[in-house]
């Protein structure tokens, strides 16, 4: 334990480990026509634990990918059986995809019903995801001890419903609201072995972190206004990309600074609290660096694959054109999978570490009070996550 009596997080990941294992693990997902992400993500999993550090200890991932495999097949399962529900509820309704794409009302009609099927799946995309962080918890160790998570995926799922028609009806000015609240119910939720974690703070506090968000909407839509009003195309031009720039850098800047306002103000136990300092310019120097290693690389393979594409052509003659296709289909795949590859390494991995660096554990004593937590039941492996594609690469 540290002497000081705080822990610095931190990560001893490199680009040199994790990029033959990103390509291999793409290779693998191309091969077996992607059934083997599950145990893909898996290994990408375990290294970024292993590689996440506090105290001399590293993390530790205890998943599989066989159990979210297994979990994938009934979450399917079970969105088959609740789609079909819908589709049959629609039908008595007296709404069916039958209808004729000639007429505005069979158009209407039609978008009628992708919308209310994309409606009907929201309740299940947010208790995936509540699912999906309930599962990497009870898979997650630290010095032995396990994370856990308790049940409440329906209840997440009710109120995220809840605080986005707030967020809408209010044009997003609520929407801290919904992140505070939900991020809380998730929170006061979650242990450390027997040691639970809350969340304090205000949510009116995270309007500070999205002040370049509301900015960036301010700029855009005044811009474009204004330029319309003066019929200038060059003006609202300008102000749609200074607005939308704006915007996303202000999106960094609330996930920065609301991470950070989150991290300080939460416990663990009676006496555990923790301080968060990344930097919003820091991350966004990592998007741009990665993006640019990205840009350079697809130059050149593009470059190198027209060469390629063309000697084929050259080569091929009239009558082998279908050889030619498929050199393009291979080329096109490769640089699939070494943008995927890249974007872990140059991207997500430098992000995940600059967060890790910043964050800090005080009264870390208080850690050795900390008890076993029993084994979490009923975790579905992210099941539904995987299913509706929300798992994301991690």
């Amino acid at each position: 334990m540290s002497t000081s009596g705080q822990i610095n997080g931190q990560y001893r990941g490199t680009r040199g480990e994790l990029f033959p294992l990103a390509i291999s693990v793409a290779l693998l997902t191309f091969v077996t026509l992607g059934i083997y992400r599950f145990w893909g993500k898996t290994r990408i999993r375990k290294y970024i634990w292993s590689s996440t550090v506090g105290d001399g200890d590293a993390f530790e991932y205890t998943g599989t990918g066989l159990e979210k495999f297994l979990g994938f097949l009934v979450a399917i399962v079970a969105l088959a059986i609740y789609l079909g529900v819908v589709q049959m509820l629609l039908f008595f309704l007296g709404l069916s995809y039958s209808v004729d794409l000639e007429t505005p009302q069979g158009i209407l009609a039609l978008n009628a019903l992708i919308y209310i099927n994309l409606f009907a799946l929201l309740p299940l995309i947010f208790y995936a995801m509540y699912r999906a962080r309930r599962y990497k918890m009870a898979r997650t160790r630290w010095r032995g001890v396990r994370f856990g998570m308790e049940k409440g995926a329906w209840g997440f799922a009710a109120r995220a419903i809840g605080y986005g028609l707030l967020t809408l009806v209010s044009f997003g000015a609520l929407f801290p609201l919904g992140n505070f609240k939900l991020e809380k119910y998730m929170a006061d939720r979650s242990y450390f072995g027997d040691a639970r974690f809350e969340q304090g703070g205000k949510w009116t506090a995270l309007y500070g972190a999205a002040k370049h968000v509301f900015i960036g909407l301010g700029v855009l839509i005044a811009g474009v206004a204004i330029g319309g009003a003066a019929q200038s195309e060059a003006l609202m031009g300008i102000a749609a990309l200074v607005g939308y720039i704006w915007l996303m850098v202000g999106f960094v800047y609330y996930r920065v600074h609301s991470f950070r306002y989150m991290a300080e103000n939460r416990r663990l136990g009676d006496q555990i609290t923790f301080t968060a300092t990344p930097t919003t310019g820091e991350v966004i120097k990592i998007y741009i660096i990665g993006a640019l290693i990205m840009a350079v690389v697809v130059a050149v393979l593009v470059f190198i694959g027209g060469l390629l594409f063309g000697a084929a052509m050259s080569m091929a003659g009239i009558g082998n054109m279908g050889l030619v296709g498929v050199l393009g289909v291979v080329l096109y795949l490769i640089a699939l999978v070494l943008l995927g590859a890249m974007t872990l390494v140059f991207i997500t991995q430098p992000t995940i570490a600059h967060f890790i660096t910043n964050f800090t554990v005080h009264n870390a004593d208080a850690l050795n009070d900390i008890q076993q937590r029993a084994m979490e039941t009923g975790v579905d492996a992210e099941g539904f996550a995987d299913a509706l594609d929300i798992g994301g690469a991690i």
